[in-house]
């Protein structure tokens, strides 16, 4: 078994998801006592979120590629960032090490591809909705992306940031969310995609006829794969 280098703490409320799922999955696959090899660098998002919001990119990905080559040394053999937004930065903390990086997009379009999705709605924060470096790189699976108008936008930055990193989950953001995705089902999104770690902990697929796909999940699975192919 390989062992897993989780960059985290952005937020910690998701970062524990990834951590459950992957001993789940790991456990599911080998039976028994098994759990999985895992090496967490979980960082503060409180010196984080204000560089995001000021368009520092430059900063963060320095406080990243550190964390990931803290986990290159301590002998993790491949690294997951524990959130969509902050691979932003994901080009930089590949240049900085020598150990693959399971890009949660790619992993994300796998799974939509497996499932013949070729329309796709997105939710994440603004930096994840609105900037390039997400969309593109779901695109260039072939992957058309619809996102919301720009007050639902602000509404998803909003929840995800003052009420579910900070572990708040309310009926009325559930309601707010799932209007958003019935706009996008009816402008032809097949199914959406929770790209954001933390909307899992608001949204099952139990609250939308709309097919989701959550990035955290999918990116744990995929990470139990890699870690057990020999």
């Amino acid at each position: 078994m390989k062992t897993i280098g989780l960059i985290g703490g952005m937020s910690w409320e998701s970062t524990q998801t990834y951590y459950r799922l992957i001993n789940q999955k790991i456990r599911s696959q080998l039976g028994g006592l098994h759990s999985a090899k895992v090496i967490l660098n979980s960082l503060d998002f409180a010196e984080i979120e204000p560089l995001q919001r000021n368009g520092d990119w430059q900063a963060t990905a320095k406080i990243l590629c550190s964390a990931a080559q803290s986990l290159q040394s301590a002998g993790v053999d491949f690294l997951l960032i524990c959130t969509n937004t902050m691979h932003k930065v994901a080009p930089q903390i590949e240049h900085s090490v020598q150990i693959p990086l399971l890009h949660i997009a790619d992993a994300t379009a796998k799974a939509l591809q497996k499932d013949s999705i070729t329309r796709v709605g997105l939710l994440g924060t603004k930096f994840t909705m609105e900037q390039d470096f997400y969309r593109d790189r779901l695109q260039q699976h072939g992957l058309e992306v619809v996102i919301p108008g720009a007050k639902q936008r602000e509404q998803i930055h909003s929840v995800i940031f003052e009420e579910l990193c900070q572990g708040i989950t309310t009926s009325s953001s559930k309601a707010a969310y799932q209007e958003i995705i019935r706009d996008l089902g009816e402008q032809g999104a097949e199914a959406v995609i929770l790209g954001c770690t933390e909307i899992g902990l608001l949204l099952q697929q139990s609250d939308t006829d709309l097919a989701l796909y959550d990035t955290t999940e999918i990116h744990s699975e995929q990470a139990v794969q890699m870690a057990l192919i020999t």
